[in-house]
């Protein structure tokens, strides 16, 4: 993996102490990278999840897309789980629901792996 995909690992497992950080190669200077646990909020029937990601070899200047969580994430209300959140997927081998939140305006000197997972995270526990 690329000396800039190493750091991004790093930087993740640093800022999720409370989680296991696993980074795979992915065999062109990338890693396939799952973060387990990640709380959830009270949308959500299960209290936590993981999510994973890949983080391509042009890291800093590609965008970290999209990510994906535990296949059988289900809202507490039984509505379906809305727009940007599909199914049927899979990850390094593991049934998922995609995360679908591409950055538009990427600028790769702040828009880090780690704070990309942030706002993903933000955006599925408050999601509507």
């Amino acid at each position: 993996m690329t000396d800039a995909v190493a750091a991004a690992v790093a930087e993740l497992r640093a800022s999720h102490p409370d989680a296991t950080v696993t980074a795979d190669e992915d065999n062109d200077g990338g890693a396939y990278v799952v973060v387990d646990p990640v709380p959830l909020s009270e949308i959500y029937v299960q209290d936590s999840t993981w999510i994973g990601f890949r983080i391509t070899f042009q890291y800093p200047y590609a965008d970290v897309y999209p990510h994906f969580v535990r296949a059988d994430l289900r809202r507490r209300d039984g509505r379906a789980l809305g727009d940007g959140i599909s199914g049927g997927h899979k990850f390094v081998g593991r049934p998922a629901v995609q995360l679908s939140r591409r950055s538009n305006h990427l600028n790769p000197a702040l828009d880090t792996a780690t704070l990309k997972l942030a706002k993903v995270l933000q955006w599925l526990t408050t999601h509507p």
